[in-house]
């Protein structure tokens, strides 16, 4: 099983909350039924974590410097990409096949893998949306909101890490059982009294053979194949196939189409505005990890967001990476967000606090956020943690209003609308117990 790795710098951290203890959580159950730990990755996809120069230098925000293993496909399953988009890393312990995909896409919309019955992973990542919800913040099965905004899931086979602020889950099967076993707060809902219970509903299942369906998706497995790993293992396999590079800036960048004078406008002022420093190609992002990744410098980043009673505090709730840390210069510090599909994936930023793309826009180009009253009241653009990397870059309303428009040219259309990636029981959604 996958723990905590060593190097990283915990220094007591409260506990580890939220996804940390999520995952401890979920593992603590699948050990109860011996089907293995929550962690997915192997020696030849996983990183080795050290925490690089931060060690020991509290003052300084926390940098992860990883390597990764020369790398050997653990299958023949075929990306269809782009030539600017190399092919994605696959743990030799879950290979993909298409069996398995198809299961982990029936699995994805299943609401009966949620203690009552009625939450499935697409509740908080619909496909319209490039597998984000729509909601400032989601809420789970108890109706308790969600701290944190819900991602978009569109190539999320690229990332290095998988949550908002955790560097210590690295794989898809590592996050996915904090949603479903997840206490604080409850998502899916999936506890020691129902954690059998929903397998037994699989099993049971009239409108979907699972019994078959995970025994030709693991094929070589042991035993019944209908177990919590392999339920985790089909779902990010599924998710890895989330490929999103046929926007409209992918077909430019293949001569297919032409982008208008407003959009290369704002991708020269793109680049201009060093926004590429955390938002870099392909993916728009600064944790992408490919089949040719040897080294990766992995960073948390505070925007600017809020700084509460001027000592550069962000609310409770959402104070970053520095809950896992316990590094106070990590205070407000989180992921870097694709920015792939980011039209559709409104609102905002960590905790969905920024309504629209261009009050974001407006914002990353101000050097921050001045809130200037109420209960958040302070000028995040003063906050004492804030990247360097985010300054007032004079940016006029029409420089703005081009980043904006080339920023839209990052959509795909056709991911969000891909039979492959629907629900394949909304046919039969009347029927549906």
């Amino acid at each position: 099983m996958n723990s905590l790795p060593v190097h990283l710098p915990l220094h007591g951290s409260r506990r580890c909350r939220r996804e940390v203890s999520r995952c401890a959580a979920g593992a603590m159950l699948v050990l109860l039924l011996s089907c293995g730990g929550c962690g997915g990755g192997s020696s030849d996809s996983s990183p080795t974590p050290d925490a690089g120069s931060s060690q020991g230098k509290a003052a300084a925000p926390t940098v992860l410097d990883w390597t990764y293993p020369a790398y050997s496909p653990p299958d023949a399953w075929e990306w269809k990409l782009p030539s600017h988009m190399p092919a994605p890393r696959v743990p030799a312990n879950n290979p993909m096949n298409a069996a398995k995909v198809a299961l982990g896409r029936y699995l994805f919309h299943e609401r009966r893998l949620s203690g009552d019955g009625t939450m499935s992973c697409a509740s908080c990542h619909e496909q319209a949306r490039a597998f984000a919800d729509g909601k400032d913040r989601p809420r789970g099965i108890t109706n308790v909101q969600h701290p944190r905004n819900s991602m978009g899931l569109g190539n999320v086979a690229w990332h290095a890490t998988q949550t908002w602020s955790n560097p210590v889950l690295m794989s898809l099967e590592a996050q996915i059982p904090n949603p479903v076993f997840g206490t604080e707060p409850v998502e899916m809902g999936v506890n020691d009294s129902s954690v059998q219970e929903v397998l037994k509903r699989l099993a049971s299942a009239k409108d979907v053979d699972y019994p078959v369906r995970f025994q030709q998706a693991f094929p070589d497995a042991k035993g019944d194949p209908l177990t919590w790993e392999n339920i985790f293992k089909a779902i990010s396999a599924f998710e890895r196939t989330m490929v999103t590079a046929d926007s409209r800036y992918d077909r430019y960048l293949q001569g297919k189409v032409t982008l208008s004078e407003q959009e290369l406008r704002g991708r020269q002022l793109f680049e201009k505005a060093e926004c590429t420093q955390c938002h870099q190609p392909p993916n728009f992002d600064d944790q992408f990890v490919s089949v040719e990744t040897t080294t990766l410098k992995v960073r948390y980043h505070n925007i600017g967001l809020y700084n509460l009673n001027g000592r550069g505090d962000y609310p409770k709730e959402n104070t970053g990476v520095e809950e896992i840390t316990a590094n106070p210069a990590d205070m407000g510090a989180f992921r870097v967000p694709s920015l792939r599909n980011v039209a559709v994936t409104e609102p905002y930023m960590h905790d969905g606090s920024v309504a629209t793309l261009e009050e974001a826009v407006a914002i990353m180009a101000g050097g921050g956020r001045n809130i200037t009253s109420g209960p958040r009241a302070g000028d995040g653009r003063a906050n004492p943690h804030k990247s360097p990397l985010v300054r007032d870059r004079g940016l006029s309303a029409q420089d703005r209003a081009d980043i904006v428009a080339f920023l839209k040219a990052l959509t795909d259309e056709t991911f969000l609308s891909d039979p492959a990636f629907s629900d394949p029981f909304r046919r039969d959604a009347a029927s549906r117990p």
